[in-house]
């Protein structure tokens, strides 16, 4: 739902996280193990692959 409700249709799994936040209020005082589940489930789904971070993209402090 997250990732078909972003303009690219591309998420960080961090936006994934976000997005849920956003959207079900229950994770917000759930557990952690939340984050693990959502993290695992899309690593086994052959729909979605890892990319590396875009270097151009990413913030120097």
């Amino acid at each position: 739902m997250a990732i078909e409700d972003s303009p690219t249709k591309r998420l960080p799994v961090k936006d994934i996280y976000n997005w849920i936040l956003e959207h079900f209020p229950y994770f917000a005082n759930a557990p952690t193990g939340w984050k693990n589940s959502v993290r695992h489930n899309l690593s086994l789904n052959k729909c979605f692959k890892k990319v590396d971070k875009d270097r151009s993209q990413v913030r120097r402090l």
